[in-house]
């Protein structure tokens, strides 16, 4: 039997055992939290590597590879901090589970609480942007919980343009009087908005620029 022969038949060898184990039931709780950590970083990648590299382009200054390294850093902590909270939401889950001997409720809430305290806690601007993307489809969650429930009455008219009346009218105050309280990146995009469009020259910085090169 030739070498290239022996590596292949010990490389089927190794899939059949790897494919046995991940079929093991008693195994799945620790499986599952693995893969998670997997999907984790492959979807942290895929939602913060485009939006890193627009707002990047977009709104900051300096060199191209000063760039790439703020969209890698970026990319990279999401994806980290992403992968390790499903690492330990799901691991939190099951060793609930295998304590209880069944799953309750609970057991989700406690877990997410202790993964978002260890990962999410830290107050940087990825874990800003995602606890505010999670907050607003929480209350919107709950609002609709609590009319499926009884505990709020299910209006006529639906209550969506008063919701954006009110979330609109409170950002741009906010805004034009006090921009401090806003997230950056909040910022620049309402500073391009509704400040930049205020200030222009002649016709290349009404309609080909934002700015002239001058005013960088």
């Amino acid at each position: 039997m030739g070498r290239e022969e022996w590596w292949r038949r010990l490389l089927l060898s190794v899939l059949r055992a790897v494919n046995r184990l991940l079929r093991q039931r008693r195994l799945h709780g620790a499986l599952a939290a693995v893969k998670g950590f997997r999907n984790g970083v492959v979807y942290g990648a895929k939602i913060r590597a485009p939006h890193a590299l627009v707002m990047t382009f977009l709104f900051k200054s300096g060199s191209l590879l000063g760039k790439l390294k703020a969209i890698g850093q970026a990319t990279y902590t999401h994806s980290r901090n992403l992968a390790i909270f499903v690492f330990l939401y799901k691991g939190l889950l099951a060793a609930q589970q295998w304590l209880q001997g069944e799953k309750v409720q609970f057991h989700s809430f406690l877990a997410a609480c202790v993964g978002g305290w260890f990962v999410f806690g830290d107050n940087n601007h990825i874990n800003s942007q995602i606890n505010m993307y999670l907050l607003s489809r929480v209350l919107f969650a709950l609002s609709r919980l609590a009319v499926e429930k009884g505990y709020i009455p299910e209006t006529k008219q639906d209550p969506f343009p008063l919701f954006a009346m009110f979330v609109w009218g409170v950002v741009l105050w906010l805004f034009e009087y006090h921009p401090h309280t806003l997230q950056p990146s909040l910022q620049s995009s309402m500073t391009y908005l509704y400040e930049d469009s205020n200030i222009w020259h002649d016709i290349s910085d009404f309609l080909v620029y934002n700015k002239r090169s001058t005013d960088k």
